[in-house]
């Protein structure tokens, strides 16, 4: 029998000004399996992904939080309703679509040997300026931090002194990261590796944040290794 992996700590010290984060990547979809760009697009969960679910909801079962925000895409839904399910009181979900992937645009559905023989101009112009170089037909990093922190700080207001989980994607974890750091997104972003499922932790208030954790998937431990995660948008 497999001995159940202890959820994070909850302890952590209540303060009518702070409110604390619990961020969660979806589990990995079909497309992160074979490492194809999603952004926007709605790709469902792949098998193992569904199983990630499940490690995870074993993990934080009987858990209590004040709130679930998600991104409306399936992927992160998905991962969402096999998490509230088993959490105290079963909280009910609500969607922010602020929380979705960064849109890739024409990008989306391609893989990267794709890209780099039909988007050569782009990826030119992405390493001259990877911050503000927007993808074909779709958003640039720093368009992504600014709709991302928006809801982060709409969130912090929104519940003061209480514990939130956002199921999302592996960019808006590394917005929410910055945010925790008081950093610039640019310069962790291709430092900061998000597995699926992976708990990252964290408090805002209005004078900044600090980070509790990060990355926590002690819960895939069991999963077979040759299905870990990729880090693909």
């Amino acid at each position: 029998m497999t001995k159940r992996v202890p959820p994070p700590p909850t302890g952590f010290r209540e303060d009518s000004e702070l409110t604390e984060f619990w961020v969660i990547r979806h589990a990995e979809t079909t497309w992160n399996a074979i490492r194809r760009y999603q952004g926007h697009t709605d790709v469902p969960l792949s098998e193992h992904g569904k199983l990630q679910v499940q490690a995870l909801a074993d993990r934080l079962e009987g858990v209590r939080v004040d709130a679930i925000y998600s991104s409306d895409l399936t992927r992160s839904m998905d991962t969402a309703r096999g998490v509230a399910a088993v959490m105290q009181g079963q909280p009910e979900i609500q969607t922010d679509d602020r929380l979705r992937e960064i849109d890739v645009g024409e990008l989306g559905g391609l893989y990267l040997p794709d890209i780099e023989v039909q988007h050569k101009a782009y990826l030119e112009a992405l390493g001259q300026d990877p911050w503000n170089t927007r993808r074909p037909g779709g958003e640039s990093m720093a368009d992504l931090y600014e709709r991302v922190s928006r809801s982060f700080f709409d969130l912090r207001d929104r519940h003061r002194g209480g514990r939130v989980m956002v199921v999302t994607h592996g960019g808006v974890v590394r917005v929410a990261v910055s945010l925790a750091l008081g950093g610039e997104l640019r310069d962790v972003w291709a430092r900061l590796s998000i597995d699926n499922t992976s708990i990252t932790r964290f408090v805002l208030h209005s004078g900044g944040g600090r980070l509790l954790s990060f990355n926590d998937a002690a819960h895939l431990e069991d999963l077979s290794p040759e299905d870990e995660d990729v880090q693909v948008p």
